[in-house]
């Protein structure tokens, strides 16, 4: 099996996750991509995806699918010597320590790991909607409305609850619920958003393809998984609104993104209504993309001023896969606004709008 694509993908997610801020998965990249090269037990857990291009491994997340296993397996605590290895608060992290570790896992459990890295990481990043709120704000400020907010490849829904959360937009500007246990801060670079607008949501759904559960705890467990274990602030900010989705009861709909958008989200007099999403798109097939643009176009043509429509979406622009912009169109009219340039995982705002 050529290995020089599969090795090539390992590499460049591995610097991304550095560069993100997790140097510990970035050194454990490095070394699976020498495992790869040397045809060990790294290779065997990635055959189904041989024989693609490195841009397509790394739009698959494969190498994040991985980490997201190996993690799930110290979470879980089935493998103690793996979990001792692993980052913890108030203690230097050592990749090279933890990696014969989790190489050895990786023949040991195989069987788990394959199974785990059959579905693509659903991280449900809770900081992404800091990046998702001050677009909120300007459609309200815009439209003088309330809202009705409908989540597209939601996950366990986490983000679903962006308006019950409390924000600091750096030194700009706070805005939501000062008592929220769920807290969310960023390094905001631009002119505050639109803080005073009045936001009301007065309906709110969410669908993915395969929801989490929050009343399961395996599957609670692998939203925890896709959380980077050198970034303990995630882990503790995630793990609070878990608690806070579970208490509120949210539920996400298992549906086919296309079918439940033009099935559920159509424009209703009295409110504005907001589709909106955050790096979902780019794990949609080709054909998939075309048609759920159509239909969100369709719905878009048939907004008025008293029943208006809004996209909102947090993605890569194409062709990029690391770079994120929040971009908003607005109907009726259908203007396109790129709002702001952000961090992957909120961690960093440029506003724009």
């Amino acid at each position: 099996m050529d290995t020089t694509n599969l090795a090539a993908a390992f590499r460049l997610q591995g610097e991304g996750c550095t560069k993100l801020g997790s140097p510990f998965h970035g050194a454990l990249l490095a070394l699976a991509a020498k495992d790869l090269e040397a045809g060990g037990p790294t290779l065997a857990l990635m055959a189904p995806w041989a024989g693609l291009g490195v841009r397509e491994l790394f739009a698959e997340a494969v190498a994040l699918r991985l980490l997201g296993g190996l993690h799930d397996l110290v979470l879980s605590g089935d493998d103690p010597d793996l979990a001792d290895a692993y980052p913890q608060p108030h203690r230097e992290s050592d990749p090279a320590a933890a990696w014969p570790l989790a190489r050895a896992s990786m023949i040991r459990w195989r069987e788990r790991l394959a199974a785990f890295m059959t579905h693509e990481p659903q991280t449900n990043e809770v900081r992404r909607s800091v990046c998702l709120a001050p677009g909120f704000l300007q459609i309200a400020n815009e439209t003088g409305l309330p809202m009705r907010a409908f989540e597209l490849g939601a996950s366990a829904g986490l983000n679903l609850n962006w308006d019950r959360y409390f924000y600091r937009f750096g030194e700009a500007a706070s805005w939501g619920d000062p008592a929220s246990p769920v807290v969310i801060d960023t390094e905001w670079t631009g002119p505050a958003p639109a803080v005073d607008a009045r936001v009301d949501v007065v309906e709110r759904a969410a669908c993915d393809r395969r929801p989490g559960d929050l009343a399961d705890p395996v599957q609670r467990r692998r939203l925890l998984a896709y959380i980077w274990p050198d970034q303990f602030e995630r882990l503790a900010r995630i793990r609070a609104a878990i608690e806070l989705a579970t208490n509120l009861g949210v539920s996400v709909e298992a549906a086919d993104a296309v079918q439940w958008t033009a099935d559920r989200v159509a424009p209703r007099a009295g409110a504005v209504t907001v589709l909106y999403h955050s790096v979902f798109w780019q794990y949609m097939p080709a054909e998939s993309q075309a048609a759920l643009a159509a239909t969100i176009q369709g719905i878009g043509a048939s907004a008025t001023s008293d029943a208006p429509f809004a996209w909102l979406r947090m993605e890569p622009p194409p062709p990029s896969v690391i770079g994120m912009q929040v971009i908003l169109t607005l109907w009726p009219g259908g203007e396109e606004q790129v709002l702001a340039e952000v961090h992957p995982h909120g961690a960093q705002v440029t506003w724009l709008g």
